[in-house]
């Protein structure tokens, strides 16, 4: 096993706790007014604001936002355990590409609350991480691809 063969490893292993840490992680912090505290609003808490709202709307964003991501980074890890062929990588490139939509959406509502302009929105330390998250599994799938010779296209 080469160095970056096991540094694949390692950081893909890393994700399966950070993704956890990331949803649980405040990404923004809104408020109403400017005078008022603002609130911390992370994936989950989003999500459980969703669910009491509007359950298919919650329910895309939990494939999106959590099995998407999570569900890739195991199957990046049986890859590289050889626990699964590499031809699965398109099926997993698939998925990341989902994982990215979140982000996608993420960015969208801070755009749009700011351009409203009656609340107050600062992007908080989780969004950061979470998207890190992101990006390092696209990093890793992609250094896989090439490791394995398999095209994720």
């Amino acid at each position: 096993m080469t160095q970056t063969g096991w540094t694949l490893k390692v950081l893909n292993l890393a994700l399966l706790f950070l993704y956890p840490v990331a949803w649980a992680a405040p990404l923004l912090r809104a408020g109403l007014l400017p005078l008022f505290s603002l609130n911390e609003i992370s994936v989950l808490s989003g999500l459980q604001s969703l669910w009491a709202s509007d359950v298919f709307l919650a329910l895309v964003v939990t494939v999106f936002a959590l099995f998407a991501p999570y569900v890739k980074t195991i199957g990046l890890a049986l890859v590289h355990f050889d626990l699964l062929k590499p031809a699965v990588l398109p099926v997993l490139h698939f998925l990341g590409k989902l994982a990215m939509a979140d982000i996608f959406l993420i960015a969208l509502y801070i755009t749009l609350a700011k351009g409203i302009g009656v609340g107050r929105i600062e992007v908080a330390w989780g969004l950061y991480l979470f998207t890190a998250c992101i990006l390092a599994s696209l990093w890793i799938s992609w250094r896989t691809e090439k490791a394995t010779g398999s095209s994720l296209d």
